[in-house]
Order: C-alpha cells, then sequence, then structure tokens
C-alpha cells in the first residue's frame, strides 16, 4: 500500500518525536512491504520565526494533500511569556483542525502493567484502566467570538454548538462503544451553561433513537474529573466538548505514569491528523531525552484508520517488549534508561524482527547497544 504522509514536526521535542515515530514506520513498511511517502512542513513557532504565520498555506496544502498528517508539537515559551502576541504557535494548531474539519479527538487511556507502579495512583485503581475520550474539536468558546472591551477591562470568549456538529461526534463515540463495552459516558455542566443542555438533550434523543443497546449516562465536568482519580476504571468511552475534553484528556494521562504514553487521533471530514496529547516540552528539547512512545502509538493509530490492523498490533507489540524488559526512557523512571534515539532503534528492530536474544539483552541493559 501506498501511502502520503504530510510531517509536522512542530516546536520543542517535535521533530525528535517524529523522527523515531518515522524510523518505527519504516519498520513497518519493510516488513509488511508498503511505501510510505513522507512530505514536510512548518507549522507553530518555528514557522512564525520563518515564515511570520503559524500555520503557512504551502503547509495547509501539503496537509490537504496527504493521506494523513503526523503531528508533532506545538509552543514555545517566548510566546507563552507574552499575553500580547498577536500571533501565537497555538493559532497553527487550532487553524490546521478547523481547515481540514478535524472534528473528532480520540484519545485512548490505556494502563500498562509494566508501568502501573509508576502511576501516583494506587495500582489496584490503576489496573482496570482503558477508555477512550471522544472530545469536540472544532467548536465551542475555542473557536467562538472574542475580545476585550475599548479601555481593556472587560473580555469575553463565546461558547456557541450546533445539534449538527454535538451528532456527528456523538455518532462516533456510540459507534466505538459498541466495538468496546457498550458504555459512553456523557460529561457537561448541564446544570448551568445553556450549551451543555443542548448537549445532553441532542446526545440523550440520538442514543435513544440509533444506539438503544449502549448504555448512556452523565456527569457534571466537576464530578467525572474527580471520578478520573478515585475510579477511572469505571469508564468506557467518554463524550464531551472541546474545552472539557482538554483538560479531562490531560488529567486523565496522569493515570499511565506519563503523559508521554499518550496518542490521538483527529478525525475529519477531509483527512485525519495523528499526534501525541504532550506539549513541546522546551526544556527538553535537543537533549535527546523525550519520550516518543505517544507519537509512535499516534502513527499506530494512523495505520489502524487505514485498515493497517496487524501492522497497528505490530507497533503496540514491541512497545509491549520494550517496556516489559525495562527499558524506558527517563519519565517512566525504568530499570534500564533509554534516549529518545535509542527508543525509536530499539522499538524499529523488534518489529523489524530482531530476536532480543539473552546476549543484547544483557548489552543494552549495560549501555552497550547493538542497534546505534
Amino acid at each position: 500500500m501506498n501511502k502520503k504522509i504530510a510531517v509536522l514536526p512542530g516546536d520543542g521535542i517535535g521533530p525528535e518525536v517524529i523522527e523515531q515515530a518515522i524510523k518505527v514506520l519504516e519498520a513497518i513498511a519493510d516488513r509488511f512491504h508498503h511505501q510510505f511517502h513522507y512530505n514536510f512542513g512548518l507549522v507553530g513557532a518555528t514557522a512564525i520565526d520563518k515564515t511570520g504565520s503559524p500555520l503557512p498555506d504551502e503547509t495547509l496544502e501539503t496537509s490537504l494533500q496527504s493521506d494523513a498528517v503526523l503531528f508533532g508539537a506545538i509552543g514555545d515559551p517566548k510566546y507563552d511569556m507574552d499575553p500580547n502576541a498577536k500571533v501565537r504557535p497555538e493559532q497553527g494548531l487550532l487553524a490546521i483542525r478547523k481547515n481540514l474539519g478535524l472534528y473528532c479527538n480520540i484519545r485512548p487511556v490505556k494502563a500498562y502493567p509494566s508501568l502501573i507502579k509508576y502511576s501516583p495512583l494506587k495500582e489496584d485503581i490503576v489496573r482496570p484502566v482503558d477508555m477512550v475520550i471522544f472530545r469536540e474539536l472544532t467548536g465551542g468558546i475555542y473557536f467562538g467570538e472574542k475580545g476585550r472591551s475599548a479601555e481593556g477591562s472587560t473580555a469575553f470568549d463565546h461558547c456557541s454548538y450546533h445539534v449538527e456538529e454535538i451528532e456527528r461526534i456523538a455518532q462516533e463515540a456510540f459507534k466505538a462503544a459498541r466495538l468496546r463495552r457498550n458504555k459512553v459516558t456523557l460529561v457537561d455542566k448541564a446544570n448551568v451553561l445553556e450549551t451543555s443542555r443542548l448537549w445532553r438533550d441532542t446526545v440523550t434523543k440520538l442514543a435513544k433513537k440509533d444506539y438503544p443497546e449502549v448504555s448512556l449516562d452523565y456527569l457534571f465536568v466537576d464530578n467525572a474529573a474527580m471520578q478520573i482519580i478515585l475510579n477511572p476504571g469505571q469508564f468506557d468511552v467518554i463524550l464531551t466538548e472541546n474545552m472539557f475534553g482538554d483538560i479531562l484528556s490531560d488529567e486523565a494521562s496522569v493515570i499511565t505514569g506519563s503523559i508521554g504514553m499518550l496518542p490521538s487521533a483527529s478525525v475529519g471530514s477531509k483527512t485525519s491528523m495523528y499526534e501525541p496529547i504532550h506539549g513541546s516540552y522546551p526544556q527538553g528539547a535537543g537533549k535527546d531525552i523525550a519520550n516518543p512512545i505517544a507519537t509512535i502509538l499516534s502513527a499506530a493509530m494512523m495505520l489502524e484508520h487505514w485498515g493497517m490492523t496487524n501492522e497497528a498490533q505490530t507497533i503496540r507489540d514491541g512497545i509491549d517488549v520494550y517496556l516489559a524488559n525495562g527499558f524506558g526512557t527517563e519519565d517512566l523512571k525504568p530499570s534500564y534508561k533509554l534516549s529518545c534515539s535509542q527508543t525509536g532503534d530499539l522499538i524499529a528492530s523488534i518489529i523489524e524482527g530482531e530476536p532480543l536474544n539473552q546476549q543484547k539483552l544483557e548489552k543494552l541493559k549495560a549501555g552497550m547497544s547493538t542497534i546505534i
């Protein structure tokens, strides 16, 4: 199979984690006889510095002409520290979501047995966790009208939703639940917000009409935030609006022990985009210490979206082998610490079928890598 991938490394550690994902994709291409063609583009602070725009027209066109977009990270402290900056890196991410019609963000959260001991939560709480968060991505407060009064003393951010925006992502969430444990939890603030009441009305009608076999329950967002920590194993599919989904999915990332383990997919009407949920981590940029697994798992989600289920599972199996043998980047506090690039090399070699015999394991664990 031939596929065109728009590669947008972005800022901070973005280029480093993207490089490892491509190593793994090339190992998959070799093993399963595919061809992946990569077209690189600028986005975020890097793009602002070089072109003045956080999403240059050329990058957008490359993305539209590709079968999928593989995205690194976005953000830079020099913009974060300037509240009056008119152009910001994050505008590039919002713009690409809007222009590609990426309305559905999918974030799986699963506990890896070998990493449970590193979670800040108790093992019996973490062990059963296997949920996926469906976050609406192109509506709500992030895309509503916003501004300040002429004298600068007041500001506003409008939040609005249309029934059609709610229905299309709810359909995706219910379809996913059918393939999992047949349970959807709608998270809203319907006791206060009119937009949440529209969400609740719309999702309830859709569930009764098209998905009677799927259990639907409701949580206010403040209670949901508490339940994700108290009893995360209760959740199967969480469905929610843009801002709530942004916050809750980052909170849920703590369960795994590292935000560097969580991938995401953003599905749209024109193409799809795959990215780790972590930020640009500028303090770690260029040090070869970042955890690339979330980006590698995002690439696996991309393959799965194309129907390459065996290939996607091969990546996940390779990561399982890597973790089960005690390897990890420094954020995982592993028994045997590897760099970002060593992690990509090792997982790629596992995928290619190179056996991890006892001799090789001993060399790797002694810091004498045979794959560098």
